[in-house]
């Protein structure tokens, strides 16, 4: 076994190359699928509350061009780099063609750690990276379209659309230049909690095909599931709370402080609450602590939610995973060698590039909110309630009976903003699962997930270039 380190975009470029050998398009369109298209690195001065001059080091990826404008997010971590961001930037092209969404890959990530920087520090970088963008065309509604990730949000992303609006003067599809916004600035409802619910949504979707289930020794459905998250960020948080709301049960937690296990079951908003008055989720009631977080994700469980660093699962500790089923909430949680390890010990791998897409997903639909300049929901809701308000009124004659004003009032409602990106997100994750698993199963054992939705994304990609008349 070799020591020799393998870069993050290495790692995706071996599952790409795994998945490319078993299509049949040209060597060379292969070649342009997987390269990095363009990569700027920025530095600038910032000027600290003390001060004092620190010099800032910025990063904006576009790895494919083959759909406009690109999307991605961006970070905010001190192990920031341009392997980093080529890499996430070519999952966001992967993970785009997946899902249907009309986007090229990209990512930004800016070298700090947010913690150490005060508000106003903050505002003054953010600003900074968006001109940069700006000066060397890296932003624009039809261009590049970033949105939040590790160390940013909404916060963040309302700096950038403002910061874009002040330089391009009067343009009227100014805020779709980013997503991940607050909802009174064109965000779009539903964002926040995206990632992590469309996590649930593809696990569910997963755990509802009997045949796959009983190869796992495993019943169909989510309720019962033992399920530990790596992770209490903003993916992790809501993707336990919508696995718990459907009666799953939270057995193991890892944060980077370390990890705690209870065979009965967490309480998922008790022990947020514990962490926010501790500073930590160790010595938490009712639970035993772990030597360290890593050990957190060895225990066994059925359902394995890795949704914070890449390579958390490596071949160090690949054959001490005990989970039966995978779910990447986190970009490349697992190294090509470790999954493909686990595939041949039978377990479930629910790929980064499809699970986590639920974020860029709903991004899309906040993008087309703000290009049509209207919220969801606002022209068809009255329209749906009074649609249904008479057929009630027709069931009701029909039959001799009566509904109270209260189940009316339930049973008549219209879609909001909210319903119909959870409806969309919804169906995006149910139907791609489906896509993929059909593709894998076409291979007869030699495609797992991971490469069956890689085959599936160079074949949407080769679509378009060839489309383009670019390849034969």
């Amino acid at each position: 076994m070799s020591n020799s380190p393998i870069s993050f975009f290495e790692q995706v470029n071996r599952n790409f190359d795994k998945a490319a050998a078993l299509t049949k398009h040209h060597p060379t369109l292969l070649n342009q699928i997987r390269e990095c298209n363009s990569v700027y690195h920025m530095c600038f001065p910032l000027r600290r509350d003390d001060g004092t001059i620190e010099v800032i080091h910025g990063w904006r990826a576009e790895h494919s061009h083959h759909k406009l404008p690109t999307k991605g997010g961006i970070r905010y971590a001190l192990d920031v780099n341009e392997d980093e961001v080529c890499a996430l930037a070519a999952l966001m092209t992967y993970k785009c063609a997946i899902v249907h969404v009309p986007f090229g890959g990209a990512k930004g990530g800016v070298c700090i750690d947010a913690k150490n920087y005060s508000v106003g520090e903050l505002e003054r970088i953010t600003r900074r990276y968006t001109f940069e963008l700006y000066r060397k065309n890296f932003i624009g509604p039809g261009v590049d379209v970033p949105a939040p990730d590790f160390g940013t949000g909404a916060r963040e992303m309302s700096w950038i659309a403002d910061t874009y609006q002040s330089l391009v003067n009067n343009e009227v599809d100014a805020l779709a230049c980013v997503t991940g916004k607050p909802v009174p600035f064109g965000g779009i409802n539903g964002r926040t909690e995206a990632t992590g619910l469309g996590i649930f949504f593809g696990v569910r979707e997963a755990c509802s095909i009997s045949e796959d289930m009983k190869k796992l020794g495993l019943s169909t459905g989510i309720e019962g599931k033992r399920i530990v998250v790596q992770g209490l960020g903003n993916v992790g948080y809501h993707a336990a709370k919508f696995f718990c709301e459907a009666g799953a049960i939270l057995i193991g937690v890892c944060e980077r402080e370390g990890a705690i296990q209870s065979s009965t079951g967490i309480n998922l908003e008790e022990l947020m609450a514990h962490r926010k008055a501790t500073g930590s989720i160790m010595s938490f009631p009712g639970t035993t602590s772990l030597p360290d977080s890593a050990a957190g994700l060895e225990i066994p469980c059925d359902i394995l939610i890795p949704a914070a660093l890449e390579n958390v699962i490596h071949e160090g500790n690949v054959d001490r995973i005990k989970a039966k089923i995978i779910a990447e909430g986190a970009n490349g949680p697992t190294t090509s060698a470790a999954s493909e390890a686990l595939f041949k010990r039978g377990v479930l791998v629910i790929p980064d590039a499809y699970i986590n897409a639920g974020g860029v997903t709903v991004s899309y639909f906040e993008w087309l909110k703000n290009l049509s300049h209207v919220r969801f929901g606002r022209m068809e809701k009255r329209f749906e309630e009074q649609a249904f308000r008479r057929i009630l009124r027709a069931i009701e004659e029909s039959t001799e009976t009566n509904f109270s004003q209260e189940s009316i009032d339930r049973i008549a409602r219209g879609a909001d903003e909210k319903d119909l990106v959870y409806s969309g997100l919804e169906e995006t994750m149910c139907r791609t699962y489906q896509k993929i698993r059909a593709t894998a199963l076409s291979f007869d054992g030699r495609a797992d997930l991971r490469t069956a939705s890689f085959v599936q994304a160079i074949d949407m990609i080769a679509l378009c270039y060839t489309d383009m008349g670019i390849f034969p």
